[in-house]
């Protein structure tokens, strides 16, 4: 789609402070003026220039002529019964995402998309259905945060980011870091290293990358114990095998007594037999990490069924009797195709 006038601006949701503070003192301002906007636009989520006031008229006005604040738009909201919300958000080619806010005791943690539709192909993700068709930019991946912190009256108590939605967030790897620094920033969204998650089918290469980056919170879905399996559920295995993604895993840095996690989708007749749960305990014998047990979401043309909840609970209590932390993640969203897996974005591209 041709790029008009409008957007061919730069976005400033797109700089770090480094690249904010080369924009500024560009144009002949104060490099502290960079700080100041970054603050306007992260942390009190401001819609225009006219209404960062610290700034002179003359600057805004010059700021509005060469620049641009561009946010994903909401287009609908749905609510689920345990009140989760699946927010549908419309970018400017068009295209849609789709990002989740969850609750919590006292806060609200919201999963966001990096990518529009998903590469990677595992077999029991919805996103997958929907094929890829381009990376997000780090503006459209902090943007779905200012867009529910400004659109929603849970914005305000939203505590923890998850990159759980559509896409591989490491396949999008530049993005990604970049808006991860931007998040964690004192003059970005200032999250703390530690409420910030990012999850990954396994690319081993780019987890060994981001451990020297940045420090926060990584997932990696996991879902088999051994490669056979593993590659039907997820042709990612066949580049990165097992024992290349442990060895990547073993040197991703978490300190302290933060500990990495692997995210296990239980498939009924697939990968949920106590046999496969000693096999997972077996796996992970040397690995310092918790496990989160997600029963399948099923979702609309799916070959996969969930597991009983006996199968379930006696997989938990094998990996517990093996010392590890395991925990039965709740499905949260179900209803309205909000859980894990189940995220589409389907919408028609405006030809406009």
């Amino acid at each position: 789609m041709p790029r008009n006038a409008e957007n061919s601006r730069p976005n400033l949701l797109d700089f770090t402070l480094e690249e904010m503070e080369i924009f500024i003192t560009g144009l002949g301002k104060e490099k502290f003026r960079a700080r100041q906007i970054m603050k306007w636009l992260h942390q009190k989520n401001i819609s225009s220039f006219e209404e960062m006031t610290t700034l002179s008229r003359d600057f805004r006005e010059k700021l509005s002529q060469i620049s641009r604040i561009t946010l994903p738009q909401i287009v609908k909201i749905q609510t689920s019964q345990d009140t989760t919300k699946k927010a549908l958000l419309r970018l400017e080619d068009g295209y849609f995402i789709e990002s989740v806010l969850i609750p919590g005791k006292n806060h609200w943690t919201i999963c966001i998309s990096t990518q529009v539709g998903c590469a990677m192909g595992c077999k029991f993700c919805f996103t997958a259905r929907q094929g890829f068709k381009r990376n997000l930019t780090p503006s459209e991946i902090i943007g779905q945060l200012i867009a529910l912190k400004r659109g929603t009256s849970e914005g305000n108590d939203i505590k923890n980011i998850v990159m759980m939605g559509m896409g591989e967030p490491l396949a999008n790897y530049e993005n990604t870091l970049k808006a991860i620094q931007i998040l964690t920033s004192d003059f970005g969204a200032a999250f703390s290293n530690r409420k910030v998650t990012v999850s990954t089918c396994g690319l081993a290469p780019e987890i060994i990358q981001l451990g020297k980056d940045v420090c926060i919170n990584l997932a990696v879905s996991l879902n088999a114990a051994d490669d056979t399996t593993r590659s039907k559920l997820m042709p990612i295995n066949k580049k990165y095998p097992l024992n290349k993604l442990l060895a990547a895993c073993r040197k991703y840095p978490m300190p302290g007594r933060r500990l990495l996690t692997f995210e296990y989708i239980l498939i009924d007749n697939v990968n949920c037999s106590e046999q496969d749960a000693e096999k997972l305990a077996a796996l992970l014998k040397n690995q310092r990490c918790k496990i989160n047990l997600i029963i399948f979401n099923e979702f609309p043309g799916s070959e996969f069924k969930s597991p009983a909840p006996e199968n379930v609970h006696l997989f938990q209590e094998i990996l517990i009797k093996n010392h590890f932390t395991t925990i039965l993640r709740a499905s949260r969203g179900a209803d309205i195709c909000a859980a894990c897996g189940q995220l589409s974005g389907a919408q028609k591209i405006n030809s406009q």
